[in-house]
């Protein structure tokens, strides 16, 4: 397939995704019952982002004219992607990007999210038979060309181990983390909250932590943050909840919560599901360079990522 042959199939993929068709929707439910953190809200979620912010007619051509190789290298390589199953279709963008520039990717899977990246490819195939020289899917990767692999910290030095000696993306676990100047609005605080309670928490653009200043009142924030009570239903969040409230009652750290989450100073960047850790700026705080730090992949805030974008990339 040349070059718009592949976009007009991404076109086509949006339009399927954003469809009630019966398949894709047998897909959605399945990944939901294999997965319990993938309800439905957050499955839509993802999809959307998609389809809104990647798979756009103009918003791929403009992509593709920053890379003007794409026309003109016939030499296809294999990727191999190992993809995460943290939120649903993590590793879709790792896919596209391999798709569009001509390449082939060999995947392997998460098994938290095998069954929508499956399905898509399934998908494309049957209405492009030379589809199926872009997707390979396997457990074990081997002999690719190069590798791009997502997990765990401790995951990533087995990555190091065994594709280091090969052209590579490797990731980490990462977190976002936002800054508060304590004038947000209550639709400012409304859209923070989409990106700390989205997917749980689970993504690597959720932010797990605030900056505040001194005297912050988190009452306006709890209060707003009420939006999404409805996650505390939830078995396996609630199950997250519960457990890290009776180890704050147990060792006695101070928290406050509105029923659906755990607000705690803390100043690690990361936070368990269903707390949110706090740290109170001073004059020994480094606001400034939180996005270069290897932990942090957004830093939200009036001066940054605008308040619930965070999920939103583009």
């Amino acid at each position: 397939m040349n070059l718009q042959h592949r976009i007009d199939l991404l076109i086509k993929l949006a339009e399927y995704m954003s469809s009630a068709d019966a398949d894709w929707l047998a897909a959605k439910e399945k990944a939901s019952l294999e997965n319990g953190w993938f309800i439905p809200e957050f499955i839509n979620l993802a999809i959307d982002n998609i389809t809104h912010n990647f798979l756009q007619k103009e918003q791929l051509e403009n992509w593709v004219n920053h890379y003007p190789n794409i026309l003109t290298d016939k030499d296809q390589k294999n990727i191999g992607v190992v993809m995460a199953g943290n939120i649903p279709l993590v590793g879709f963008h790792d896919w596209l990007s391999i798709f569009i520039s001509g390449h082939k990717a060999i995947i392997k899977p998460s098994s938290k999210d095998k069954e929508l990246i499956t399905h898509i490819a399934q998908k494309m195939i049957s209405w492009e038979k030379d589809a199926e020289n872009h997707f390979q899917f396997a457990e074990q990767l081997k002999g690719c060309d190069a590798y791009i692999a997502t997990g765990s910290n401790n995951s990533s030095r087995y990555f190091e181990y065994y594709f280091g000696k090969y052209p590579n993306i490797i990731r980490r676990n990462r977190t976002s983390v936002a800054i508060l100047s304590g004038d947000e609005s209550e639709a400012e605080l409304q859209n923070l909250a989409d990106d700390v309670y989205q997917y749980f928490g689970l993504g690597c653009r959720n932010v797990t932590k605030l900056y505040v200043p001194a005297g912050y009142d988190f009452v306006p924030l709890l209060e707003v943050f009420k939006k999404y009570d409805h996650l505390a239903l939830h078995h396996k969040y609630k199950n997250n909840y519960d457990y890290n409230l009776a180890l704050h009652l147990l060792n006695k750290v101070e928290y406050m919560t509105n029923g659906s989450i755990l607000l705690v100073e803390n100043e690690n960047f990361f936070s368990p599901v269903s707390q949110l850790n706090f740290e109170y700026i001073n004059e020994k705080t480094n606001t400034e360079n939180l996005a270069e730090q290897q932990d942090i992949q957004c830093v939200v805030g009036k001066n940054a990522i605008p308040f619930g974008q965070a999920q939103c990339p583009s």
